[in-house]
């Protein structure tokens, strides 16, 4: 049977800034997914989407069209309203451990479906596989179940939602086009509507730790997912947070483990505590169980948030009372001198947990469970000559060297007194 369209035409459109219609839209997105479209031909197009651009209704469109390439998930038959939250992910970016709990222990269902880390970013996934027999892949079944029965779910998201997008997300990055703003919208939208949830708050990343750097790109990028969600019928809010400095005291999957469940023991560092919280506020609100800052921390701190991290993790054969592992070498960053730990860059200790061992370079590749970075201080903190800022695990000594270069430049003391670096509010802005 002929094709209704021609690859080539498409491509000249989106290369002389024409807009694509529905049908092309719906066919290049089929067709690339059968295999009928070239690699080579969803390159170009690509690029020219990189460099022209995309109208709200053409993003929408390919969004649709994405997720018509697989199946829909649907939430209806749950007793208790759905909720989820995607961020654009960054370091130390353990978030998603304590909220869904915590959310959970309000009544709402949140069905997280994650993923694994690449590069200086790392995967929810890879953090909870490091706690002894915890298991990322649920069937439907054992899905709908535990979100009846525990209100949360973490886990990897199955092959059939979005097929479209697994394969235009590897074209993309070996072709220079990741950065294109409709393409990652479109990327994400489509699984998280897939998905079926009815609720969604995102965690859109502004800094050097983030894939966004500027605040400018970030916006762009939240406003053009928050309108897809709306589009949907999915009641969508975006927050714009800082990725300029690492979130919390770890990077690394064991260690942020150990301080995600000092967040839900009612401890950890007041950052990760207050996004945590912020991102629970809205994902309440959207899910019309609506709860104030001081009614979500106070499930922090009683224990109810604790309880249902508890059932969540033993529902899928983890256990939690296990030690988590322990890198078996470690290495010390000490401050050079006294005064004010000015800089802290996001983007150095992302690197570095990478080489450490925390982070893959290419999919297949595996993660050690205890490598990563503990820090000991955060900008605006005092430090004194020889004091610890930072402590470097790995099995493998061999890569300290590689990590500590990936540091050079990436902090700084100051003394006291001195013009310091003003940290950024953590919450930039709200987009709905």
């Amino acid at each position: 049977m002929a094709e209704p369209f021609d690859a080539v035409d498409v491509i000249r459109t989106k290369r002389d800034r024409g807009e694509l219609t529905a049908g092309q839209i719906d066919w290049v997105v089929d067709a690339y997914t059968r295999g009928v479209v070239a690699e080579e031909q969803m390159s170009a197009l690509a690029m020219a989407i990189l460099l022209n651009g995309m109208s709200r209704a053409e993003v929408s469109r390919w969004t649709a069209a994405m997720i018509a390439t697989g199946e829909r998930m649907s939430f209806a038959g749950l007793s208790r309203p759905t909720a989820d939250k995607h961020s654009t992910g960054g370091v130390g970016d353990k978030i998603t451990l304590p909220l869904a709990p915590l959310v959970a222990s309000f009544g709402v269902a949140v069905p997280q479906l994650s993923g694994r880390g690449l590069g200086h970013t790392g995967g929810t996934l890879d953090k909870l596989e490091s706690i002894p027999g915890w298991r990322a892949a649920l069937s439907n079944e054992e899905l709908m179940s535990q979100l009846d029965t525990v209100g949360a779910v973490i886990c990897a998201a199955g092959s059939g939602l979005a097929p479209a997008d697994r394969k235009l997300y590897a074209l993309r990055d070996v072709t220079g086009t990741v950065e294109a703003i409709p393409l990652i919208a479109s990327s994400i939208m489509s699984k998280k509507i897939a998905e079926g949830t009815g609720a969604l708050v995102l965690d859109v990343k502004v800094g050097s730790g983030a894939f966004m750097k500027t605040a400018e790109d970030a916006r762009t990028l939240a406003r053009t997912m928050v309108d897809l969600g709306t589009d949907a019928g999915v009641r969508t809010v975006a927050l714009l947070t800082d990725m300029s400095v690492p979130l919390g005291l770890t990077a690394g999957n064991a260690l942020e483990v150990r301080e995600s469940v000092e967040v839900l023991a009612g401890g950890g560092p007041a950052d990760v505590v207050e996004l945590t919280v912020a991102l629970a506020v809205e994902m309440l609100a959207a899910a019309d169980r609506p709860a104030d800052p001081d009614d979500v921390r106070a499930a922090l701190a009683d224990g109810r948030a604790m309880d249902s991290w508890r059932a969540m993790i033993a529902a899928q054969g983890g256990d939690v009372d296990a030690p988590l592992p322990v890198a078996k070498e470690a290495t010390t960053v000490v401050a050079p001198s006294s005064g004010v730990l000015a800089t802290l860059d996001a983007y150095a200790v992302g690197v570095a947990a990478w080489r450490l061992g925390a982070g893959r370079a290419r999919k297949e590749d595996p993660v050690q469970a205890g490598a990563g970075i503990e820090l000991h201080a955060k900008p605006g903190d005092r430090v004194s000559a020889g004091q610890v800022l930072m402590t470097l695990h790995t099995d493998t000594p061999e890569r300290f060297a590689r990590a500590e270069e990936a540091l050079v430049g990436g902090w700084s003391v100051v003394p006291e007194g001195a013009p310091g670096i003003i940290p950024a509010p953590l919450v930039l802005d709200r987009i709905a």
